[in-house]
């Protein structure tokens, strides 16, 4: 699994997905900074990236649409990067080694602890 980090995140995710043993890169360090999310979305489909991004509703609208997406970590609040690097690697530790492939994991802070969430995007339809 590889990550691509939004530009609306900072770069130092890269560094807590690399520590954690994953291949990671940010939007800006490849050139796409300002790119519109429609842009966005076959740069991830053809490198196979599982996005990580704070914004979540856009992104969401535009995998909806997508039968297969290698998938997307919503960091929820807009926070710090020291609290951006706490909530990545919360999510790190609860997908583990696991396909994320159509999975929405979404993190964020339930009083003074860390939730992690997952779901299907598209939606099964079994």
């Amino acid at each position: 699994m590889k990550f691509l980090i939004d530009e609306c995140l900072h770069t130092s995710l890269v560094q807590v997905a690399h520590a954690a043993g994953y291949a990671a890169d940010h939007v800006n360090f490849l050139g796409l900074g300002g790119l519109k999310d429609w842009q966005l979305l076959p740069v991830i489909r053809e490198r196979d990236f599982t996005f990580v991004t704070n914004n979540g509703p856009d992104f969401l609208a535009l995998l909806d649409k997508e039968p297969l997406h290698p998938g997307i970590i919503i960091i929820v609040p807009n926070v710090t990067p020291v609290l951006q690097r706490e909530l990545f690697q919360a999510a790190l530790d609860h997908i583990g080694a696991r396909d994320l492939t159509n999975t929405v994991i979404e993190v964020k802070y339930v009083g003074d602890r860390i939730a992690c969430s997952e779901y299907a995007l598209p939606e099964s339809t079994e």
